[in-house]
Protein backbone atom coordinates (compact mmCIF):
# COMPACT_ATOMS: atom_id res chain seq x y z
CA UNK A 1 0.00 0.00 0.00
CA UNK A 2 1.26 3.45 -1.33
CA UNK A 3 0.49 6.73 -0.23
CA UNK A 4 1.15 9.74 -1.50
CA UNK A 5 0.92 13.48 -0.68
CA UNK A 6 2.18 17.26 -0.19
CA UNK A 7 4.13 17.66 3.77
CA UNK A 8 2.35 19.59 6.65
CA UNK A 9 4.52 20.07 9.14
CA UNK A 10 3.73 20.68 13.00
CA UNK A 11 6.40 20.50 15.69
CA UNK A 12 6.80 17.89 19.25
CA UNK A 13 3.35 17.78 21.71
CA UNK A 14 0.03 18.44 19.31
CA UNK A 15 -2.57 17.57 21.36
CA UNK A 16 -5.88 16.75 20.44
CA UNK A 17 -7.05 19.76 21.71
CA UNK A 18 -5.39 21.46 18.95
CA UNK A 19 -5.97 18.70 16.37
CA UNK A 20 -9.63 19.30 16.99
CA UNK A 21 -10.77 22.19 19.84
CA UNK A 22 -13.05 21.06 22.46
CA UNK A 23 -15.61 23.65 21.29
CA UNK A 24 -17.14 21.53 18.24
CA UNK A 25 -17.69 18.28 19.85
CA UNK A 26 -20.70 18.57 19.98
CA UNK A 27 -21.38 17.60 16.24
CA UNK A 28 -21.16 13.94 15.31
CA UNK A 29 -20.22 14.53 11.16
CA UNK A 30 -17.09 14.41 10.61
CA UNK A 31 -17.09 16.54 7.50
CA UNK A 32 -18.07 19.16 10.12
CA UNK A 33 -15.03 18.40 11.98
CA UNK A 34 -12.96 18.21 8.90
CA UNK A 35 -13.41 22.07 8.78
CA UNK A 36 -12.07 22.68 12.12
CA UNK A 37 -9.21 20.56 12.31
CA UNK A 38 -5.99 22.23 13.44
CA UNK A 39 -7.61 25.41 13.33
CA UNK A 40 -5.30 26.77 16.33
CA UNK A 41 -2.16 25.66 14.54
CA UNK A 42 -2.85 26.83 11.20
CA UNK A 43 -6.27 28.22 10.38
CA UNK A 44 -5.38 27.24 6.17
CA UNK A 45 -4.67 23.48 6.88
CA UNK A 46 -8.30 22.53 6.03
CA UNK A 47 -7.36 23.85 2.57
CA UNK A 48 -4.64 22.31 2.23
CA UNK A 49 -5.44 19.19 3.41
CA UNK A 50 -8.49 19.08 0.97
CA UNK A 51 -5.51 18.03 -1.72
CA UNK A 52 -4.23 15.29 0.67
CA UNK A 53 -1.88 15.42 2.53
CA UNK A 54 0.68 13.43 4.72
CA UNK A 55 1.12 15.50 8.13
CA UNK A 56 4.50 15.05 9.65
CA UNK A 57 5.67 16.00 13.01
CA UNK A 58 7.40 15.45 16.01
CA UNK A 59 7.38 13.59 19.49
CA UNK A 60 4.19 12.99 21.06
CA UNK A 61 2.12 13.51 18.59
CA UNK A 62 -2.25 13.56 19.69
CA UNK A 63 -1.47 13.95 23.57
CA UNK A 64 -4.10 15.12 25.90
CA UNK A 65 -7.59 13.84 26.13
CA UNK A 66 -8.26 10.33 24.20
CA UNK A 67 -10.77 12.15 22.09
CA UNK A 68 -11.67 9.53 18.93
CA UNK A 69 -12.60 12.73 17.34
CA UNK A 70 -9.54 14.05 16.40
CA UNK A 71 -8.17 11.11 14.05
CA UNK A 72 -11.52 11.53 12.37
CA UNK A 73 -11.45 15.32 11.85
CA UNK A 74 -7.66 14.75 10.32
CA UNK A 75 -8.88 11.75 8.49
CA UNK A 76 -11.95 13.65 6.55
CA UNK A 77 -10.04 17.03 5.83
CA UNK A 78 -8.20 14.89 3.33
CA UNK A 79 -4.80 13.90 5.76
CA UNK A 80 -3.46 10.38 3.85
CA UNK A 81 -1.11 9.50 6.67
CA UNK A 82 0.60 10.75 9.87
CA UNK A 83 4.73 10.73 10.30
CA UNK A 84 5.68 11.46 13.86
CA UNK A 85 8.93 11.01 15.90
CA UNK A 86 6.09 9.14 18.36
CA UNK A 87 2.63 9.43 18.68
CA UNK A 88 0.33 8.91 21.86
CA UNK A 89 -0.51 5.77 22.27
CA UNK A 90 -4.84 5.85 22.67
CA UNK A 91 -4.21 8.75 19.49
CA UNK A 92 -1.97 5.88 17.37
CA UNK A 93 -4.69 3.32 18.11
CA UNK A 94 -7.68 5.42 17.48
CA UNK A 95 -6.24 6.38 14.24
CA UNK A 96 -5.38 2.94 13.35
CA UNK A 97 -9.34 2.09 14.39
CA UNK A 98 -10.55 4.47 11.33
CA UNK A 99 -8.42 3.37 9.49
CA UNK A 100 -6.04 6.63 8.94
CA UNK A 101 -2.17 5.36 8.30
CA UNK A 102 0.09 6.50 11.24
CA UNK A 103 3.98 5.54 11.48
CA UNK A 104 6.66 6.28 14.36
CA UNK A 105 9.48 7.46 11.97
CA UNK A 106 12.69 8.78 14.08
CA UNK A 107 14.61 11.32 12.48
CA UNK A 108 12.06 12.34 10.29
CA UNK A 109 10.75 16.19 11.56
CA UNK A 110 14.51 18.13 11.38
CA UNK A 111 14.07 16.02 7.48
CA UNK A 112 10.89 17.35 5.61
CA UNK A 113 9.74 20.74 4.76
CA UNK A 114 6.49 21.97 4.14
CA UNK A 115 5.16 21.59 0.62
CA UNK A 116 7.67 18.45 -0.11
CA UNK A 117 6.56 15.46 -1.98
CA UNK A 118 6.71 12.02 0.37
CA UNK A 119 6.02 8.11 -0.85
CA UNK A 120 4.85 5.97 2.09
CA UNK A 121 5.12 2.76 1.49
CA UNK A 122 3.15 1.57 4.66
CA UNK A 123 4.06 -2.08 4.11
CA UNK A 124 7.85 -1.58 3.93
CA UNK A 125 7.61 1.29 6.20
CA UNK A 126 9.42 3.24 3.85
CA UNK A 127 9.04 6.76 3.80
CA UNK A 128 10.69 8.46 0.89
CA UNK A 129 11.14 12.28 0.31
CA UNK A 130 10.70 13.01 -3.07
CA UNK A 131 11.52 16.80 -3.34
CA UNK A 132 15.06 16.33 -1.59
CA UNK A 133 15.90 12.50 -2.15
CA UNK A 134 15.89 11.54 0.78
CA UNK A 135 14.69 8.17 2.22
CA UNK A 136 13.89 6.95 5.98
CA UNK A 137 13.17 3.67 7.55
CA UNK A 138 9.50 4.13 9.80
CA UNK A 139 8.94 1.35 12.42
CA UNK A 140 7.11 -1.31 10.12
CA UNK A 141 3.29 -1.60 10.79
CA UNK A 142 2.57 -5.24 11.95
CA UNK A 143 0.62 -7.12 9.47
CA UNK A 144 -2.78 -7.08 12.00
CA UNK A 145 -2.32 -3.50 12.07
CA UNK A 146 -1.96 -2.88 8.21
CA UNK A 147 -4.75 -5.12 7.52
CA UNK A 148 -6.97 -3.07 9.74
CA UNK A 149 -5.72 0.06 7.32
CA UNK A 150 -5.67 -1.43 4.32
CA UNK A 151 -9.99 -2.30 5.10
CA UNK A 152 -10.65 1.25 5.69
CA UNK A 153 -10.98 0.87 9.61
CA UNK A 154 -11.59 -1.77 12.53
CA UNK A 155 -15.33 -2.12 12.14
CA UNK A 156 -14.87 -2.90 8.22
CA UNK A 157 -11.92 -5.08 8.71
CA UNK A 158 -14.24 -7.06 11.40
CA UNK A 159 -17.03 -6.99 8.97
CA UNK A 160 -14.86 -8.52 6.45
CA UNK A 161 -13.29 -10.97 8.40
CA UNK A 162 -16.63 -12.16 9.86
CA UNK A 163 -18.68 -12.16 6.65
CA UNK A 164 -15.65 -14.10 5.32
CA UNK A 165 -16.58 -16.96 7.63
CA UNK A 166 -20.26 -16.38 6.98
CA UNK A 167 -21.19 -14.84 10.36
CA UNK A 168 -22.57 -11.72 8.91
Amino acid sequence: MIVKGEAVVFGDNVNTDVIIPGRYLTTLDPEELARHAMEGLDPEFPSKARRGVIVVAGRNFGCGSSREQAPLALKYAGVRCILAESFARIFYRNAVNIGLPVLECPGISGMVSPGDRLTVNLAEGKVRNDTKGLTFQALKLPEFLLNIIKDGGLIEHLKRRLGRRGHV
